[in-house]
């Protein structure tokens, strides 16, 4: 049993608030990854479940148990951080069991759980290495070792991987969602990467200036963003966005007005908004496509070739748009373009950016515009 519930947790640095009431339930054996922009308080929330940081009000409780005056050591918890912090002068066994050494566990106790832990990692055959004979993606496994050992309810990791080059990231990504598998360990994992995220996680909690924007799957957050700030960070290409202009209601949804005056019906619930009022809709780059009858027009900008795909920038209107095509598609730069879109791949954010119900996702509701 490995739990953690966070109560309103807050952090302030005198009167500057970082932390401002965070709720928050990770449950047994769950990959949790905390996503947002740098200085969005992601790894300062880490440091306070880790114990590194002290929680200035609300309450943290690790299996049920109130754990805010409890030291950093006596939590059950294991922390990697970005920086290795390998002790060059010795060998990986020794780093590895270096904290159980101090907490003076007997000597085949602790080399059998380094070995132990050495055969997940595929650590074996290096034991004996020094840390600057390692790569990079060794060291970081030595890192993750290390806290291995310990046997701890949850393993907290703070961008591990930004060290790394591109392809040591996906390899260990890879390493990192076996060894959670492997373990049947509850973690936690700070990163700024959402495709990070969006591979490893079996929840996502989506920060932005010490607040929790959403939380949710992986897919969820991407299909069913809560507002403009989830549903411009998750997704690689980023979701596009044009300003566009209530018309009317009907049982259908809502019909909007596009930049080129075109309309478009999309089935949402007009919550909050009434005809003539400004929003903005979204739409992610894999939903739009070429069409010569398209409801939006603009000019190719720029034709990334990536071989299974291509990612075209299109200007419509002094809006850049990315659409995403097959990767043999021959438009070429400065070709004009028309585009057209399914209604029910557009999202609509009111004024304050909040996104309106799919009606597809409310049917109750959806019968009831109907009826009436």
């Amino acid at each position: 049993m490995a739990t953690l519930t966070l109560n309103d947790i807050k952090k302030t640095y005198g009167t500057v608030q970082v932390i401002k009431g965070v709720d928050l339930e990770v449950a047994d054996r769950e990959f949790v990854v905390f996503v947002g922009p740098s200085g969005c308080g992601k790894s300062t929330l880490l440091r306070m479940i880790a114990g590194l940081e002290k929680i200035s009000d609300g309450e943290l409780l690790i299996d049920g148990i109130r754990a805010n005056e409890v030291g950093p050591a006596d939590r059950g918890l294991a922390m990697v951080f970005q920086s290795y912090a390998l002790y060059p002068h010795m060998t990986i066994a020794e780093n590895m069991g270096f904290a159980l050494k101090i907490a003076g566990t007997p000597k085949a106790e602790r080399e059998a759980k380094v070995k132990a832990a050495a055969e997940v990692l595929q650590l074996g055959p290096l034991l004996q290495r020094h840390p600057k004979e390692l790569s990079g993606g060794q060291r970081q496994r030595v890192a993750i070792g290390r806290a291995i050992v310990r046997n701890p309810k949850v393993f907290l990791f703070d961008e591990p991987l930004s060290n790394l080059d591109a392809a040591l990231r996906v390899q260990m990504r890879i390493e990192l969602m076996r060894l959670h598998k492997s373990l049947d360990a509850t973690m936690i994992y700070v990163t700024h990467d959402q495709v990070e995220a969006m591979t490893m996680a079996d929840k996502i909690v989506v920060l932005n200036a010490g607040e929790i924007e959403q939380v949710g799957s992986p897919l969820d957050l991407y299909h069913h963003p809560r507002n403009l700030f989830v549903a411009g960070f998750i997704g690689s290409p980023k979701m596009n966005f044009l300003k566009a202009e209530i018309a009317q209601f009907d049982p259908r949804g809502v019909t909007l007005t596009l930049p080129d005056r075109a309309p478009l019906n999309v089935p949402v619930e007009p919550r909050g908004v009434t005809p003539g009022a400004e929003v903005t809709i979204g739409i992610r780059p894999e939903h739009l496509r070429i069409d010569p009858k398209g409801e939006l027009h603009g000019q190719t900008l720029i034709a990334e070739r990536l071989g299974g795909l291509t990612v075209l920038h299109v200007d419509v209107g002094g809006t850049m748009i990315l659409v995403q095509t097959e990767g043999d598609n021959p438009i070429q730069p400065g070709e004009a373009v028309r585009l057209s879109f399914e209604s029910d791949s557009v999202h609509v954010f009111d004024a304050n950016g909040n996104a309106l119900p799919h009606l597809a996702r409310h049917p109750l509701l959806a019968e009831k515009l109907r009826v009436s």
